[in-house]
């Protein structure tokens, strides 16, 4: 009996995906890694200049938000070659930022900065992130800088009257950004857009 319940037991943590965050001083990181361990994912906060050798047998990762211009500087740390990996990777505010310029799209600073709750609407379903959530929904902003233009190879998953690009995910299923903040309390189904991440590493591990 006792062990049978060892044996599950380390079944159990060897099925719990590795997703870890990277901190790119934003202000609500601690929030993306808690929200990890609800869902029940193994996960780490990491500093973004971790070298990738030193990176954990990870199943995903996010690129957390960060201070103004920083996800324009084309320089976040060891962000650049985090993208190399062949990992499912969400990025988020800056995050996004990056994600966007570093795949040959741009970002700038915004002309409407939003900040407080905002209302996004979705572009054809919304993709895999915004898999059953509403198709308009409230979100929380907290940003100065945008993605104007997506790269070749993304689509624009979700927007708001101030803002074109919202959302945006990769033909391939396995590069997201969002320019708002999930992990914060007001982000109306920013509990199902971290649970719909979880999935596509989950998928992504068993393909």
């Amino acid at each position: 009996m006792f062990m049978g319940g060892a044996r599950t037991e380390k079944h159990m943590a060897e099925d719990k995906l590795v997703i870890d965050v990277v901190d790119n001083g934003g202000q609500w990181t601690h929030r993306e890694w808690r929200m990890l361990r609800y869902l029940g994912v193994d996960t780490q906060i990491i500093e973004n200049s971790t070298p990738v050798e030193e990176l954990r047998e990870l199943d995903g990762l996010i690129l957390s938000g960060g201070a103004a211009r920083i996800g324009l500087s084309g320089e976040l740390g060891n962000c650049a070659a985090f993208l190399d990996l062949e990992i499912p990777i969400l990025g988020i505010c800056a995050g996004h930022q990056f994600m966007a310029r570093h795949y040959g799209g741009d970002a700038r600073e915004s002309p409407e900065p939003e900040y407080g709750a905002m209302v996004i609407n979705l572009i054809d379903g919304g993709g895999a992130i915004f898999a059953n959530t509403a198709e308009t929904q409230t979100v929380w902003e907290s940003h100065n800088d945008e993605v104007h233009i997506v790269p070749d190879g993304f689509f624009i998953t979700a927007s708001s009257d101030s803002c074109n690009v919202q959302g945006m995910e990769n033909n391939e299923g396995t590069r997201f950004g969002l320019q708002f903040h999930p992990e914060v309390n007001d982000s109306e189904f920013g509990k199902e857009m971290f649970e719909n991440f979880v999935a596509v590493c989950r998928a992504a591990k068993n393909s």
